[in-house]
């Protein structure tokens, strides 16, 4: 009888076992989901800038509050991201590129996305405005305030020219970190503003043209979808051509020195050689504009860690702030 209620007891406790490890398996996936939600790549990239905006700006700050600023614009990008894929769950689950979300497949409901995306977002611009100032504040809120409710509820399904003004959300992420640091916006934070701001039509126009097909399925009217691949390649050499003298900017007002310099003219150049490549293709070889699209992603990551590291032994000049 003994043996017969141990292996009771351990067949009890084995199962009690099973059910916390699938329940804490349960918990990992869906705070993954939830993660995935914030679009952590494109998240990370517009808090670097930020980060960046904030290192650069003029002034003294507190370490503690920068990197509660810091969080707090991560926050709010993250907000965006979720709110983001709220409102299109309809359309992401009809593309093959992203009906594998949280929310197409069902491990996260559109209700629990929206929730969490306005509890970000509130939270986020109420944690800025206390750490840092309500110039910062107001900036976050309107970039989110821009990429979902301009951007992606209403340009993103209308017309052509959705990434071209959407970006403005994405672009004011130094600006906000600039801000943050010093509660004003002067000229440098809007040179920034303008770099990445031309830098997103050619780096997104690289990811659509590999899937114009989804786009279309979907019935979002990206440029190759509705102008085609030639008018598509012709307007990413345009931009690129244009980001490359914005991008030297920095160095020609003298906010930024010989290596921020020399980097911006070798990553413009590749740049407008790979846009070139592929405006020649006609955009029949798919590896060309993978190519370009992942280069952009080096390209703004380097950008703006030259300009980091410029700032070390540069004097800001004070007619600029």
């Amino acid at each position: 009888m003994a043996l017969i209620s141990l292996l009771r007891l351990s067949s009890r406790v084995s199962f009690t076992s099973s059910l916390h490890a699938a329940a804490a398996s349960t918990q990992r996936r869906r705070l993954g989901d939830f993660i995935t939600l914030m679009k952590p790549r494109v998240m990370l990239l517009a808090v670097f800038t930020a980060v960046v905006g904030f290192i650069v700006a003029p002034g003294e700050r507190d370490p503690f509050l920068g990197f509660v600023s810091v969080f707090a614009i991560a926050a709010g990008a993250g907000a965006a991201g979720v709110l983001n894929m709220w409102y299109e769950a309809d359309t992401d689950a009809i593309m093959a590129r992203t009906a594998t979300r949280p929310i197409p497949r069902g491990a996260i409901s559109r209700l629990e996305a929206l929730v969490l995306g306005l509890v970000l977002a509130v939270s986020s611009v109420a944690v800025l405005a206390l750490a840092a100032n309500t110039m910062a504040a107001a900036l976050l809120g309107c970039a989110i305030l821009f990429y979902v409710g301009v951007y992606t509820a209403w340009l993103k399904r209308r017309t052509r020219q959705n990434i071209v003004i959407g970006g403005a959300a994405g672009a004011l992420a130094p600006m906000i970190g600039w801000a943050a640091a010093t509660g004003q916006i002067g000229l440098e934070p809007l040179i920034l503003f303008l770099l990445v701001f031309l830098w997103t039509p050619p780096h997104f126009w690289a990811l659509a043209l590999n899937c114009a097909d989804d786009y279309a399925r979907a019935g979002l009217p990206m440029l190759p979808v509705v102008a085609g691949k030639a008018a598509t390649l012709r307007q990413i050499l345009i931009y690129s051509a244009l980001l490359v003298p914005i991008s030297l900017l920095p160095w020609a007002l003298g906010f930024a020195g010989a290596t921020y310099g020399a980097t911006a003219v070798v990553c413009g150049t590749i740049l407008s050689v790979l846009a070139l490549q592929l405006w020649k293709s006609r955009g029949v070889d798919r590896r060309m504009a993978q190519r370009l699209f992942i280069f952009s992603i080096s390209y703004l990551f380097v950008l703006f860690t030259a300009l980091l590291v410029d700032h070390g032994g540069i004097p800001w000049p004070s007619a600029l702030y």
